[in-house]
């Protein structure tokens, strides 16, 4: 499928999500709440069968969070990225996808532990890579450590 193809499909699916071309993969956008049905559509559907996701992060923006989801079909050899966004960054919540995909499990843990998103329903939400005591979440831009270096 082309991206144009991509565009219509989901569209035809899912009206309210906009889009974005200017990088190299076509860039689905929604809100953290129509994430699922979303995901569910774009792994389930013959038509996309994007069937693994190769990379899933958080990029803070001060004022929100977003969510990135790189997907693959080995199907049908295409791409795209799943950019939802999370407006409460004091509470930062969105639903797990490691139920569809087995990878999002650790790098889910690693967003949790990195940037304090809470993954709903996750089977094991808790820290992978800091001590469980560990106070705040280094890579959010309003992390203060003694040990920084300031600019």
């Amino acid at each position: 499928m082309t991206n144009e193809e991509i565009k219509q499909s989901v569209t035809a699916l899912f009206p309210g999500v906009a889009y974005d071309e200017t990088g190299e993969f076509l860039n689905i956008l929604i809100n953290s709440t129509e994430l699922r049905p979303l995901i569910k559509a774009l792994r389930s559907n013959k038509e996309f069968s994007f069937d693994y996701l190769f990379c899933l992060t958080c990029i803070d923006w001060k004022t929100h969070l977003t969510m990135v989801y790189h997907l693959l079909s080995k199907t049908h050899r295409h791409n795209i990225v799943v950019k939802a966004k999370i407006a409460d960054v004091n509470n930062p919540e969105i639903e797990t996808v490691c139920d569809i995909w087995k990878t999002a499990n650790f790098h889910e843990r690693e967003v949790f532990d990195l940037f304090g998103v809470k993954f709903l329903h996750h089977p094991d939400m808790r820290r992978i890579l800091l001590d469980e005591n560990w106070d705040g979440y280094p890579l959010r831009k309003n992390y203060v450590d003694e040990n920084m270096i300031k600019i």
